[in-house]
């Protein structure tokens, strides 16, 4: 193993640039996908601490599984357990706060972005947890609006005790007193608001109600007795809740691992285009080192001595760009999250941390750049160790290959692209969406066969424009030489410029879908926008009296809201929002994708909801199916009257039901959300500065113009989508590192050739210009074949996209014209150092070269 070690090493770094190229595409691939894996925790982290408060540490916690609150006689049950020790309930809600609500002053990031609200009883509450006043006292049974906070919240308020602080509430802002201060908070966690429970109740408008029940048992218990506790609890509880820890906003959570499995996605194919470019390395290494091999082998070598090397110089180089790819993946995880701070924040009032480090995560990710690496170069390694010492040691040129290429692998990629075409032809999904990838592969199996074919068609056009310099001509007999290594670096641009196609598709198309959806859905004259868009049950709504104030208000036509409840069906949790069918089409809408607008009429005649495309899949069910929903009265059935969708609800299960039905099947009366329009007549500028008058005592929402919420969500979507290029943009980068990895060996393997043409009076010139041209060739090749598989696979995806979401598919003109552009400035980027190299050969040396 050691002359293994020191064989690799020293061709290594006796080739330092291809080296340097190849572990280049492992250092990208992996850098993907530890910097993605990175960030995405790092944001689940931040949005934990948004909508989760720390809690005491209690034995059992007991909630409602469908998140709801509950009577507060519910825990009158568990005190009688034997084993149970102590019992507290409590209303506990996250109120997400607006930008500079705590210290008004915009020149400085928010400290405090969401705070929690306790409702307790006192004294029950001092059974399981403990509550050490730093200064002041703790609460009295006999309190109304008092607060106990903790110091770093009052410096954050600049208040002390006997101080005011006000926060909102479901009828405006609310006073409280603070009567005591807690220790410093430590931690991530949002702060706490500990208040009496009747006043908890008050501001959130749950009166009579709580949401969580704590129940310490009996010290030093087995892990049986602990489980037999717990099934006598979840016996007294009744089947409408859940013993254990309190999971908050499980459709957000789901919605952030969708995005995880497309990043791995991602940073899978990055790294897999790289496996290209690291087999292309190693296939030239057989040709370039055949008299070295030789040699190896007349002293005595073995195959297996053979193979273990050139699979060692893949290790090495897999490990190598695996490390730095972890340093820079971190790097990249960084900057990301501190671009992401600003626009998230426009829609999420959160605060991202620095990057969670996650140690398995970097193990496997270096597993995977290894393995990868080491694979690429397992066939290379086993032609290698096939290669006769005499045959070897044969004096021979550089190999020219010029065998025919239409053999079975050829025409295994004919058979797969006509399956994916007839595929295609039959409109259904389920064919369509294999049919994208056995298109993808098709087009590489027939790649080598049409090599030549290409680089002759554009060697024409190139040779008439460079006729005098005769260089077009030579170029494109260099370049079909080895055919079946141009068509592995083609493979790799297919695949780079294919992605940028596709890109282009689903762009055109979902950004001209989306925008309808807002023009449908936020058309209306005002938005009563909260916090938190989307993830309805972290917001603090607001009683039906600021609706019913601003249907008194002259010149207000229409006023529609949202009412929001988490319920459960079939085991997912699902998004209900409540909505008044008539106001609703006034002000804003649905699109519909089976069923028709009849539906809003018949929420209101019975128990018939409208679902969301993503609820139908997650479910499996269909249009007039019933369903059933767990509710805090236990499992109703509803009927599924049609598939319809929003902007604000287009990523999480969601529901639409009438708001009588969501009052009487879930006692929720909240608005979390409120449009309205004016009369035609009215005079918008007068009439909107009452409304913004009467939303000032409703903080939690922020009122905007729908006009201008339109114009902000379009800047922000032009900006995403633009992000949206330059992420896959960055994707083609392995195909400049497989271009310049391939004109590199190119010019190595024709250094006599090169001299010879230097003799006989070629001028540094046209050397150079040969070889640009020669990328030139190459990158057209490779963009003919990607714009053929982005073109196909960007109306897969958008296929697979109407699954969940409705969307036309739109040409992506300018997404071709990126690709050329991309492809023929990344072959001009890869011609620059192995031209200079080329030209600046001296003669002789260049002539002595075998």
């Amino acid at each position: 193993m050691n002359l293994q070690f020191t064989l690799a090493s020293r061709y290594l770094l006796g080739r330092k640039l291809r080296s340097l190229l190849t572990t280049l595409a492992v250092i990208f691939g992996v850098m993907i996908i530890f910097g993605m894996n990175t960030i995405l925790p790092t944001m689940i982290s931040a949005l934990q601490a948004n909508v989760q408060g720390a809690e005491g540490e209690t034995d059992f916690t007991i909630v409602s599984k469908t998140g709801s609150s509950f009577p507060k006689d519910t825990a009158k049950s568990l005190i009688e357990i034997k084993g149970v020790r102590a019992v507290a309930s409590s209303l506990e809600r996250t109120i997400n706060l607006p930008a500079d609500f705590v210290d008004q002053d915009p020149s400085r990031p928010d400290q405090i972005i969401a705070v929690n609200l306790v409702g307790l009883n006192p004294e029950e509450a001092r059974t399981v947890r403990a509550f050490p006043t730093v200064e002041g006292r703790y609460l009295k049974d006999t309190d109304t609006s008092s607060a106990v906070i903790s110091q770093t919240l009052a410096d954050a308020f600049s208040v002390r005790v006997g101080s005011l602080i006000h926060l909102p509430s479901v009828s405006g802002l609310t006073e409280l007193t603070v009567v005591g201060l807690l220790p410093a908070a430590i931690g991530t966690e949002n702060e706490q608001i500990f208040v009496p429970l009747t006043q908890a109740q008050k501001m959130t408008g749950e009166v009579g109600k709580v949401n969580t029940i704590k129940v310490n048992i009996e010290a030093f218990a087995s892990k049986e007795r602990r489980a037999e506790i717990q099934t006598n609890i979840t016996s007294a509880i009744g089947a409408n809740y859940k013993v254990g820890a309190m999971i908050a906003d499980d459709e957000m959570f789901a919605t952030m691992e969708m995005a995880k499995i497309a990043l791995n996605a991602f940073g899978a194919l990055a790294l897999f285009m790289g496996g290209f470019i690291i087999f292309n390395t190693f296939r030239t290494i057989v040709a370039e080192r055949r008299r070295d091999i030789g040699m190896l082998r007349t002293l005595g070598a073995t195959r297996r001595m053979i193979i273990g090397a050139i699979l060692v110089e893949g290790f090495l180089l897999g490990l190598l760009g695996s490390l730095i790819g972890l340093v820079v993946g971190y790097l990249m995880a960084v900057a990301v999250l501190a671009v992401a701070q600003g626009p998230l924040s426009a829609f999420i009032n959160i605060k991202l941390g620095w990057p969670i480090i996650q140690i398995p995560l970097a193990v496997g990710s270096v597993m995977i750049g290894v393995s990868v690496t080491m694979l690429a170069g397992l066939i290379p390694a086993w032609n290698a160790s096939r290669v006769t010492p005499l045959e070897a040691l044969r004096p021979t040129a550089a190999e020219v290959e010029f065998k025919n290429q239409t053999g079975r692998g050829f025409w295994v990629g004919v058979a797969t692209i006509t399956l994916s075409l007839l595929a295609l032809l039959s409109g259904q999904s389920a064919f369509i969406l294999p049919g994208g990838v056995i298109f993808l592969v098709g087009l590489m199996l027939v790649a080598p066969a049409l090599v030549r074919p290409f680089a002759a068609f554009f060697g024409r056009i190139i040779a008439r424009l460079t006729v005098r310099q005769g260089i077009g001509g030579l170029a494109e007999k260099n370049l079909t030489r080895q055919p079946s290594r141009i068509a592995v670096t083609s493979s790799t641009s297919l695949l780079a410029l294919a992605t940028i196609v596709a890109a282009g598709g689903i762009v055109f198309s979902m950004k001209g879908t989306l925008l309808t959806m807002v023009d449908n859905s936020l058309g209306s004259d005002f938005i009563f926008l909260p916090p938190s868009v989307g993830l309805w049950g972290s917001n603090l709504g607001a009683s039906p009296l600021l609706a019913e104030t601003l249907r008194k208000v002259d010149g207000v036509d229409t006023v529609s809201t949202f009412r929001f409840a988490s319920s459960q069906a079939k085991g997912q949790v699902v998004s209900v929002l409540g909505i008044q069918p008539q106001d609703f089409q006034k002000v804003s809408g649905l699109n519909f994708t089976e069923g028709s607008s009849a539906a809003y009429q018949e929420l209101t005649t019975e128990r018939t909801l409208i679902a969301n495309s993503i609820f139908m899949v997650s479910t499996g069910l269909g249009v007039n199916d019933s369903v059933e929903l767990t509710t805090p009265n236990g499992p109703i059935q509803y009927r599924i009257a049609a598939v319809a969708s929003d902007l604000l609800n287009a990523k999480i299960s969601t529901i639409y039901i009438s708001q009588a039905n969501l009052q009487k099947d879930f006692a929720s009366d909240q608005d979390v959300f409120i449009q309205l329009d004016l009369r035609p007549d009215a005079d918008q500028e007068v009439i909107g500065a009452q409304i913004k008058a009467i939303g000032k005592d409703y903080p939690q929402f922020k009122v905007i113009s729908g006009k201008d919420y339109f114009n902000t969500i379009e800047s922000q979507f032009e900006a995403a989508f633009s992000a949206v290029y330059i992420l896959f943009a960055v994707l083609a980068f392995p195909s400049l590192i497989a271009m310049l990895n391939t004109m590199t060996i190119s010019v190595m393997e024709r250094t006599r050739e090169i001299g010879m043409v230097r003799a006989v009076g070629g001028t540094r010139w046209q050397i150079r210009s040969m070889v640009v041209t020669e990328a030139l060739l190459l990158a057209a090749i490779g963009a003919v074949f990607g714009i053929l598989g982005g073109v196909y696979l960007g109306y897969m995806l958008v296929t697979a996209i109407e699954v969940v979401f409705p969307m036309g598919y739109s040409f992506p003109f300018l997404g071709i014209v990126a690709a050329v552009v991309i492809a023929l400035l990344f072959g001009g980027a890869a011609a620059i150092i192995p031209a200079r190299k080329a030209a600046r050969m001296d003669i002789i040396q260049a002539l002595r070269y075998e």
